[in-house]
């Protein structure tokens, strides 16, 4: 499996675009504050091409220790989701 930080980004727009490495990170991080204020702010991302991220709000219900079997209640919550545009899917599938 492979990981790709913020660090890994900011290098590829470096080496692409022959940005310095402060104003890399800087647009790096530009980027993951709009997408987390948006998300926040309970609007959906849309990145053509890639895929949508969205917050589920979902209700308390009740649950089980897998472990013990005793009922428990599993709290409100609101969960981030990402759903992969038709061209993001074509081409994963193709390999």
């Amino acid at each position: 499996m492979a990981t790709i930080s913020r660090i890994d980004l900011a290098n590829a727009l470096r080496n692409r675009f022959g940005l310095t490495a402060a104003d890399s990170y800087r647009m790096i991080d530009i980027i993951f504050d709009e997408i987390e204020q948006s998300l926040v702010n309970g609007e959906d991302v849309k990145i053509a091409g890639f895929g949508t991220f969205k917050i589920l709000s979902k209700s308390a219900r009740i649950g089980r220790n897998p472990k013990t079997g005793v009922p428990a209640v599993i709290s409100a919550r609101r969960v981030a989701t990402f759903h992969p545009s038709n061209d993001f899917r074509k081409t994963i599938s193709v390999k």
